[in-house]
């Protein structure tokens, strides 16, 4: 019989960024291991229930996909509040949606309760980037948060980045310090914790 985990978990997760950098497809490979070229934008808001494994803990995340469309955005505010975690996405292909980010963050420190971990995303890493790794890392690294390149055609890296997100947020749960951790943008030997 196998051991169920001790701790249990359930956090709130907001994805934001400007529209077609992928934040669906990003929730729907995560969620159901699918890829669709054909998504349809977000209208308003979205959101999925999905597991994580951690260790010995059980993390229930309860992830909110957000439209990008300025005329969304009054509604999106109130998403911030009580939120966990929040997930910053711009397309690698993309400079707009990169310059956009300091805009998303700005919005995330007005209008979030608390203080929420924050994870900047570069998807769309199987196109051709015309935002660099070391631009990603920079603005990372002004904002004080992690920083990982995904693809969720690929799929690359997108459990990955939940995973990173889940044991962050146990941390700041549990009062541990946050920072100074840097994600690999590799694939490498990443152990698959999330069972669905």
């Amino acid at each position: 019989m196998e051991a169920r985990p001790e701790n249990h978990y359930l956090f709130k997760v907001v994805l934001i960024g400007d529209s077609h950098v992928g934040k669906s497809s990003l929730l729907l490979r995560h969620s159901e291991k699918v890829f669709k070229d054909n998504y349809l934008s977000t209208i308003g808001v979205d959101f999925k229930l999905t597991d994580v494994y951690i260790d010995d803990s059980h993390v229930k995340l309860q992830i909110w996909d957000t439209a990008g469309q300025e005329r969304f955005r009054t509604v999106i505010n109130g998403y911030y509040r009580g939120s966990d975690g929040v997930v910053v996405v711009f397309d690698k292909s993309d400079r707009e949606s990169f310059e956009h980010v300091d805009g998303w963050i700005n919005e995330v420190d007005k209008y979030a309760s608390q203080n929420p971990i924050k994870i900047l995303v570069g998807n769309k890493s199987d196109s051709h980037p015309v935002v660099e790794t070391a631009e990603g890392e920079r603005k990372a690294v002004k904002y004080k948060m992690d920083y990982i390149e995904t693809s969720a055609k690929e799929p690359f890296q997108v459990d990955k980045l939940f995973d990173v997100l889940a044991m962050k947020m146990i941390k700041n749960d549990r009062g541990e310090k946050q920072g100074g951790e840097k994600i690999s943008n590799k694939e490498g030997n990443q152990k698959k914790n999330c069972c669905w």
